[in-house]
């Protein structure tokens, strides 16, 4: 029976999942598996890297690194989030990710992007970080209309929320009958409709499936909220999520409100350990 982390996106909300993921490394707690979307994905990198902090400490230390996250990078270069800093020189010289451990980590990882020709999430399982699993992270993370789409084996890629936000379905369909799931939004929580749409169907029209999923991106998202309940309720998940909502933007320059949000996620980490420890000894 294998046991899985299932890490949901949200942009700088996924501060709060890597509060809870830490204290969750600190004390030790395996997974078999583990797949992140979006920030999800970007962050949860760390779990299987071993290198508990890491994701608040390089936030707070660029948050206001224009090479980072800025309007001039989305100009310059067409991303949001400077891509040649974020996903090379941040985790090659600056704050360095641990290739060595993440390699000999026993645990699989995964990565959930969206194609945009199909309108469908590809879910890609890294054992080595190479250059190409940069990529795939960059890709996961891609918001539309704040990034360009990722091309990358044979694939154009955009965020992995658009189609698939919470992917315990897939995880359970590829063996994994054990999850925690972490959330990024508060249980009262139901996605609306986006208002951007009529601008994405202009800026993605040539990718009509792409627009499609996300016209329908609340519906699906609102049903696997359902789904979640139905497999908490049945001993098969423990779903993670904060009490109330973050009060954090997609896009944050402070980093106090940043360690605020990580903070949060620790106390909840704290508090879910023993649940989480014996659900899993199960």
């Amino acid at each position: 029976m294998k046991t899985g982390l299932i890490l949901e996106g949200g942009a700088m909300r996924g501060l709060f999942s890597a509060g809870v993921t830490d204290v969750f490394m600190e004390n030790k707690i395996d997974f078999d598996g583990l797949i992140g979307v979006s920030a999800g994905a970007a962050f949860g990198c760390n779990y299987k890297s071993n290198q508990p902090g890491r994701t608040i400490r390089y936030n707070m230390t660029y948050s206001k690194d224009p090479r980072y996250c800025s309007f001039r990078s989305l100009i310059k270069t067409g991303d949001l989030y400077g891509a040649d800093f974020c996903y090379r020189e941040l985790p090659e010289k600056l704050d360095i990710f641990d290739n060595e451990t993440f390699e000999k980590n026993p645990m699989e990882f995964h990565v959930v992007c969206t194609d945009v020709n199909a309108g469908k999430g590809v879910y890609k399982k890294f054992e080595v970080s190479d250059k190409n699993f940069y990529e795939w992270i960059r890709a996961s993370a891609s918001m539309p209309l704040a990034s360009k789409i990722v091309r990358v084996d044979g694939y154009s890629l955009l965020d992995g929320g658009i189609a698939d936000s919470i992917p315990l379905k897939y995880f359970e369909s590829i063996g994994f009958s054990k999850n925690v799931v972490i959330l990024t939004q508060p249980e009262c929580y139901v996605k609306k409709k986006n208002p951007l749409m009529p601008v994405m169907k202009i800026a993605l029209r040539k990718y009509p499936d792409a627009v499609q999923a996300m016209a329908n991106r609340h519906l699906n998202y609102n049903a696997t909220l359902e789904y979640l309940k139905e497999r908490e309720n049945s001993g098969d998940a423990v779903i993670i999520r904060p009490e109330v909502p973050l009060n954090i933007g997609k896009i944050e320059h402070d980093p106090e409100k940043m360690k605020r949000v990580y903070e949060y996620g620790r106390i909840v980490g704290e508090r879910e350990i023993e649940r989480v420890k014996e659900f899993l000894s199960k």
